[in-house]
């Protein structure tokens, strides 16, 4: 199988049945989809969403059809499953930001000595992202998580592209706030 071949192509030779196409896309998504789960569901529910999403995904690759990319396919898919979710447990998305700071951890290897800093600034910028409106956070999110771009982004969650560009300023802008205070 070809390294470089698109996530479209993949998705279609998983739906003509190469198992080998379905492996690349799990390993190619299966990080970024999982923490912008996390960070909107928080740990309780974001196990059991992340394979309902991939059992949605593999149950729907006999009917895939190319209309967007595959990236925003799956994370149009994972909205659905988390607002789904949010309405089955009857709660508001991330009620419990103290249970998802404390589990929510940076994978990136830090230097010993600045380790207790770096842990400081990753556990204020969590607690800011928590703390944005949910239409914002979840913008950030598919910006900074899934690396989506504005369009892309305006078309899963409904809204128009300059919405899409407005909420993702205005939580630019809130992060940027929130971090300044907390350092000073």
């Amino acid at each position: 199988m070809d390294q470089v071949s698109s996530d479209e192509n993949l998705m279609l030779d998983y739906s003509r049945g190469d198992a080998d196409a379905f492996e690349v896309l799990y390993h190619r998504h299966k990080g970024p989809l999982y923490r912008f789960i996390l960070r909107q569901s928080g740990p309780r529910y974001a196990d059991e969403l992340f394979q309902d999403i991939w059992l949605r995904v593999i149950s729907s690759r006999t009917s895939y059809k190319i209309k967007s990319t595959f990236k925003t396919w799956l994370y149009h898919i994972a909205r659905n499953r988390i607002i789904d979710n949010y309405r089955r447990q009857n709660i508001r998305p991330l009620e419990n930001h103290a249970e998802t700071l404390s589990t929510i951890r940076d994978t990136d290897r830090v230097q010993p000595e600045n380790q207790l800093e770096a842990r400081h600034q990753h556990e204020r910028l969590m607690q800011a992202i928590a703390e944005l409106p949910n239409e914002q956070r979840e913008v950030f999110l598919l910006k900074e998580e899934a690396g989506l771009a504005l369009n892309e982004i305006a078309d899963i969650t409904g809204v128009t592209y300059e919405a899409a560009k407005s909420r993702l300023r205005y939580a630019m802008k809130k992060l940027r706030q929130r971090l300044e205070f907390n350092h000073e």
